[in-house]
């Protein structure tokens, strides 16, 4: 391993005591003063963290150069999507080679016709350090788009209109928006949702009339409960508008005909704790999705229109304990079913007839199958999406009239060196210490041997009921070409295994997640894939929690561990309601306004479980203007490291000082990012080349 050549000492923050009460329990917390953005000491601090992160890895730059190009060499920067089509547009959208951002057009009934550019977002973005272009919605006679910008990526948007005819941009400007709108069918009116403007939470659905003033739209729902999140929509059938609202556990749902935008909104069934639906419309009926009596990995029911409440939905597809329905997609003709049993993805085709009930055949175990782009009612075909651990993505359209699958686009894997024979992957299992199996998708270059001394990354996230499916990428082969096994740990908190499984690793049974990532490390190593001395980690958001927890329980079991914008004083972000999100997470985590969820949050809590011990190899990342973590989370959890742990190892802490939570917006500026990781990595494995 090579290391700097200059020597420098890390950014000692500075200590403001500070004291936190709650509940008869005091907390010092010595690095709140890093909560406000606006202190140039807090920027003078974030800037002398990256100034020593860039220091300290001053020596793998020409590395991190060649990775970056290395990446960027594997995509195709002429690109294009499969197009799909709506209202008689085929709809594109491309990249072109030497721009970050892509391009969206269209064409009249076939693709023959000329090509129209809707936006430009290379263009758009001209100026601006981060630019994010959001939902474009098109209004029904297909002459405006609705679209949001995000400049500053914290994820308020600015809706504006486009007249499709003449290019002009109206007068219409509004601020502080979630990024979606929603036409009426009177091309006249649009639906859309703010935030608040300090919590950031989506809670307000306002009307606005074309060319009219911002101030002059109408508040057509307010949600009151800070715990929910509010959203507006179209049926696919395009005959309601829809107001959804939830929180972790419950759903509500309001309807009003598309026809009628000024009428009032109908609630389909008021909300009950812990009762979960979506609802999704065709002819005169709505099907939904719902764990109505105790149906834990959810049911389909039907309903008329007429008829919404809870009492009249009666049995479609009833509940199966085996099988989580994820998803489903209607069609003039068929039901298509997004389900998953013991961890695999699985895509169920019914006619509307009856006569017809069967599945497509997927012959692997670490892959990932979903449903596509299908906004076309009256489509003979579904469109789908596959990849695996090593098979490139693949758009695929299947026609329900002849049963043949057409593969309308595989990706693309330039440079030449790519095969996907020479790589292998499995599942396999490790057992937990309560006995439960906990399933890893790993893949590896062929010809590895199983004798402690392969680097592995451990990847996972493990929260919210979201599942890191197995999938395909071609920037993770820079690390498999160079000897890493990378294992995507499918641990509880996630649904990969039904909705029990997302149920026994959140609130009081959180502990379940770190201890099954732990379990998993151990598994790894016992079996002699890797040892701790190779051994990494790497978690992103919440996963960066999870990471978080996971090296004060056993950092012995890594050499290093990168933190992505991670979520790490989770006591005293969750009892600060000014917070974005925070309201609306007390399903996941629970509300530390109780003392039992209190104790029990303090008792994983990485900023809160710092001690005096050995910590392994460190990358910590976050974005200054990110608002799904804030910056000073992992800010104040950096200095708290540096002051405890008793170990030389590195503890590197980068900062974008223009981005939010995902990063860089730029297509290939976010592969200098990866270069970084992977550096680190590499570095510590003495593999810079």
């Amino acid at each position: 391993m090579l290391e700097s050549t200059v020597a420098v000492n890390p950014p000692i923050a500075k200590k403001t005591v500070k004291t936190l009460e709650k509940h008869n329990d005091v907390r010092i917390d010595n690095y709140f003063w890093m909560n406000n953005r606006e202190d140039q000491d807090v920027i003078d601090h974030l800037n002398s963290e990256n100034d020593y992160t860039k220091t300290v890895l001053k020596h793998t730059e020409a590395f991190q150069k060649d990775l970056f190009e290395e990446m960027k060499g594997r995509i195709k920067e002429d690109d294009s999507s499969v197009p799909y089509k709506l209202n008689g547009y085929w709809y594109i959208t491309k990249f072109e080679k030497g721009k970050d951002y892509p391009i969206y057009s269209r064409k009249k009934e076939t693709l023959e016709a000329s090509e129209e550019i809707i936006f430009d977002c290379n263009e758009m973005a001209k100026g601006h350090s981060y630019f994010k272009l959001g939902g474009i919605s098109i209004s029904p006679d297909n002459t405006m788009a609705s679209f949001t910008v995000d400049t500053v990526s914290r994820r308020q948007y600015t809706l504006q209109i486009k007249s499709l005819k003449t290019g002009e941009i109206f007068s219409d400007k509004i601020e502080n928006t979630t990024g979606s709108s929603t036409w009426a069918n009177d091309n006249n009116t649009l639906f859309y949702t703010k935030k608040d403007e300090v919590t950031l939470r989506s809670n307000k659905i306002y009307k606005h009339k074309l060319n009219t003033e911002e101030a002059n739209d109408v508040l057509v729902f307010n949600e009151t409960d800070d715990t929910f999140n509010s959203f507006v929509y179209k049926t696919k059938s395009k005959k309601y508008i829809v107001i959804g609202s939830s929180s972790t556990l419950t759903s509500e749902y309001r309807i009003l005909n598309a026809d009628t935008p000024d009428g009032v909104f109908k609630v389909f069934q008021e909300r009950e704790r812990e009762l979960e639906y979506s609802i999704a419309h065709y002819k005169d009926s709505f099907y939904v999705i719902t764990n109505k009596d105790n149906a834990t990995n959810f049911k389909l029911q039907k309903t008329s229109e007429n008829n919404t409440l809870k009492e009249n939905w009666k049995d479609v597809l009833p509940h199966r304990k085996e099988v989580l329905l994820e998803d489903i997609e209607i069609f003039k003709d068929y039901l298509v079913v997004n389900e998953r049993e013991n961890g695999l993805n699985k895509i169920r085709i019914i006619s509307w007839d009856g006569q017809e009930d069967y599945y497509l055949s997927f012959n692997n175990e670490t892959y990932t199958a979903s449903l596509g782009n299908n906004p076309d009612f009256n489509s003979n075909a579904l469109r789908y999406g596959y990849n695996s651990l090593t098979t490139p993505s693949s758009v695929i359209d299947y026609n329900f009239k002849t049963k043949t699958k057409t593969i309308q686009k595989e990706q693309d894997v330039l440079g030449g060196k790519f095969n996907k024979d020479n790589y292998e992957s499995k599942r396999i299992w490790a057992t937990a210490r309560d006995g439960v199996k906990v399933p890893l998708s790993i893949v590896y270059k062929k010809g590895i041997e199983l004798n402690g001394k392969n680097p592995v990354l451990q990847y996972s996230y493990g929260s919210y009921g979201s599942t890191i499916d197995p999938y395909f990428s071609t920037i993770r082969l820079s690390l498999l070409d160079r000897g890493f096994i990378y294992a995507i740990a499918h641990i509880r908190g996630g649904e990969y295994l039904g909705r029990e499984w997302y149920e026994n690793g959140k609130l009081l049974s959180k502990m379940n997640t770190f201890t099954d990532f732990i379990d998993c490390s151990k598994f790894l190593i016992k079996e002699n894939y890797t040892s701790p001395e190779h051994l990494y980690a790497m978690g992103g958001s919440a996963g960066g929690l999870l990471v978080g927890a996971v090296i004060n329980l056993n950092p012995e079991l890594y050499n290093g561990v990168i933190a992505a914008v991670p979520f790490v004083d989770v006591v005293t972000t969750m009892l600060d309601d000014t917070i974005p999100l925070t309201t609306g997470e007390y399903d996941e985590w629970g509300n530390p306004n109780d003392k039992k969820y209190y104790d029990y949050m303090k008792s994983y809590s990485p900023y809160d479980n710092i001690a005096y011990k050995n910590y392994p190899n460190l990358l910590v990342t976050t974005g200054l203007h990110d608002s799904q973590v804030q910056y000073f989370e992992p800010a104040k959890w950096v200095a708290k490291l540096r002051e405890y742990k008793i170990d030389t190892n590195k503890l590197l802490f980068h900062i974008d000082m223009e981005a939010g939570h995902g990063g860089a917006s730029g297509r290939f500026e976010s592969l200098k990012e990866v270069a970084l990781e992977y550096a680190f990595l590499l570095d510590l494995e003495g593999i810079i080349s």
